[in-house]
Order: structure tokens, then sequence, then C-alpha cells
């Protein structure tokens, strides 16, 4: 005999649990249509593993978690560089990138994208490399090459056929768009294309091959290089730039499976939600790579504190240290001398009532047993 819905609702209504565990529990529970025995059981389990994992009252939660991190964060090392699978394509990692993380940088120093396909490309080489080369940003030097002529003072671009068709683009296409980014005449003689600086001078003329060295003919600006690698049974693309908004709306591309590193962009795009789970998990694979194990629950806390006003703050004093109520524990963190300053200008009061505060005045703490104060005393 298995319960109905109705009853395992109702069981599970009488619960202290939170909704996203009775959630779980409802939906697992309804999948396996145990025995009202073997039900209560899991119940039971369930329960008593919550109560097992739930942080003591008073618990210096915030402590906890910094010793958590920053103790392993010692072990990791210090280069910045690794081929992540992907002999062409940089990564940072170790301490460099957990140190972005924290930081919020608005741009990481690698940064890159990890693009998984639809079914029907994802199988298929020939269709994952049109999908790449569309994606990638294609500069004049993937078309051909660039020469400057003294004598005319003319910059002479000789297209090749055979790149050109690679990439899917025409002549013509190229010479208007350089007509329309650069602004100048673009003399087309076939595949052989001249453009002339507005004043006939030796600088202008190596400014204008500058300008068209830069400028993106097709594809997402930002994104250098795609490179295509096979893992398992499908083709996945790994970038090194990033632009989440632009590639997510490519035909092939599985916009559901695409993942960055750069989180700002995730915020952006996706939302604070998206942005808070992209810092834990970042957070713990740049742990994982190297070696140490952490507990999710303290990056958890971590990127809790950075996005809970919904945007994302560095754990800096730009960010949630600099906001702290009390003027002590700001001052204590960096640029004393400012914040003790302003505090005395304006008049603020300190409640005391954090732990680094209480620590620089010489008082308990008021968490753990610092927290119980005597109410009333027999005399």
């Amino acid at each position: 005999m298995s319960l109905s819905e109705k009853e395992i609702q109702e069981m599970l209504e009488g619960l202290d649990l939170p909704l996203s565990i009775k959630e779980a529990l409802h939906d697992g529970l309804l999948e396996i249509e145990a025995s009202p025995d073997q039900i209560s059981e899991i119940i039971t389990t369930v329960k008593a593993d919550y109560e097992h994992s739930r942080v003591e009252p008073c618990e210096a939660v915030g402590v906890v978690a910094a010793q958590s991190i920053g103790e392993p964060g010692t072990q990791m090392t210090m280069r910045t560089f690794h081929y992540a699978g992907v002999a062409e394509i940089n990564v940072t990692l170790g301490l460099p990138r957990l140190i972005e993380i924290v930081d919020a940088r608005k741009i990481p120093s690698t940064p890159t994208m990890t693009i998984r396909l639809n079914q029907d490309y994802a199988h298929d080489r020939d269709l994952a490399r049109e999908v790449a080369w569309a994606i990638e940003s294609t500069s004049l030097l993937h078309l051909g090459s660039i020469a400057t002529d003294l004598a005319e003072m003319n910059v002479i671009i000789e297209l090749n056929p055979g790149a050109m068709e690679q990439r899917k683009i025409t002549a013509e296409e190229v010479a208007a768009k350089l007509k329309e980014e650069i602004g100048l005449d673009v003399d087309q003689r076939g595949n052989l294309l001249v453009m002339a600086p507005e004043e006939p001078s030796y600088r202008e003329l190596l400014q204008l091959v500058e300008k068209i060295k830069r400028l993106s003919l097709k594809g997402v600006e930002g994104i250098k290089r795609v490179v295509i690698r096979k893992e398992g049974d499908e083709y996945i693309l790994y970038t090194e730039g990033s632009s989440l908004k632009k590639v997510m709306q490519f035909d092939g591309v599985d916009p559901a499976r695409i993942k960055t590193n750069n989180i700002n962009e995730i915020g952006e795009v996706l939302g604070i939600e998206a942005a808070r789970n992209a810092i834990i998990n970042e957070a713990t694979d740049t742990l994982r790579e190297q070696g140490l194990s952490v507990d999710v629950r303290h990056i958890m806390l971590v990127s809790d504190i950075m996005t809970v006003d919904g945007e994302l703050k560095q754990i800096g004093r730009h960010g949630v240290s600099g906001e702290k109520a009390s003027v002590l524990a700001r001052a204590a963190f960096e640029v004393t001398v400012n914040h003790i300053l302003d505090a005395a200008i304006r008049g603020d009061v300190d409640d005391l009532k954090g732990v680094t505060e209480n620590v620089i005045v010489g008082q308990p703490i008021q968490l753990g047993t610092g927290d119980v104060t005597l109410v009333a005393s027999k005399r």
C-alpha cells in the first residue's frame, strides 16, 4: 500500500523544514511510491540530517567561513595561466582567479566561454565549425594580407578567396564594411582593395593600417578565438573572450548550456540569482582544481553577502566591507584614518554590535557564550 499525494502533503506540512526541502521530499516520495512506514522513515532521516546540519544559535558563521576559505587559500599556487585541457586557450586559475571572484571584477583577466550546441549541431563537426566561424570575430588578417605602398601612399589589402569562402564573406561585403566603419573610399579590383588616407602622410598611413587591423568584419566583437573540442559524443566550443547575450542568439547554440567565467556579465544578462550561482560554481571549481575541499556552505555565505542587495558587490572597501554600519569595523579593514575622520565630522555613533569593533575596544563579542547576558540577579 502507498500513500496518496494528499496524505504525503499532510505529513510534510507538519514538519519544521524549509519549503525547498519539503518540495524536494514531496517530488521524491511521489516518484518512489513507498509504503507508509518507509515514507515515515525517509522523512525522519531527512529531518534528522537537516537538524544536524543547521547552524547553532550565536555561531560566528562569518568568521568560520573566512577561516574555512582563507586557510586552504594559503595552499593555492600563484600560477596565472593554465591550459585547461584546451591547448590554445589560456585560463586564469588558482589564487589570482579566487581574488578575481571575490573582487567582483568587471572583466576577468582571461574571459572565456564554454558553448554547448543543440542536438542537430553537437554531433556534426562541420556544423559545429560553421557556428564557431559565425561567432569568432573575423578581422582582415584572417582573410588576407595588408601592405602599404609608400610611393602612392596607399594601403593595399589582398584577400584570399579560400579564406573568404570558408568564413562565408565576399570581397564586396568587406569593401562595404570598410567604407562604412572607416569612412574612406575603397577602390576594389577583384580581390584587391586599395585605400588611401585623407592626408598623404606616413603617419596617417600607419594609423589607417592600425584601424583596418582592429576592425571586426563579422562575428562577435571581443571573441578572438573559438576552439572546437570533442567531449564524449558531442562537439563543444571554447572561446577566448566572452559575450553571453550575443552568443545566445546564434543558430545552433543551446542557450541553456552556455557557461562564461564573467560573473558580472551573467548578472546583467540572466539576473542576480544566476550571478550568485556562478560565484558558488566558479569558487568551488577553482578550489577543486587545486585539490582543495571547502564546504559549499561557506562559499554560499560569501556569494549571498555579495548579492543580497540585488547587485554584485565585491568583498572589499568598495563593497561589503566599506558598507558596514560600524565605523570601527570599516576603519579596521582599510583607509583607517579616512573612516575615523569622516565619522568624527558627522558625529557617528558606533553601537558595538559586531565582532571587529568589540575586539578593538576589548569587550567580549556578542556571539556564542558572549551573547548570553544576565537579566536579573537574586540578592
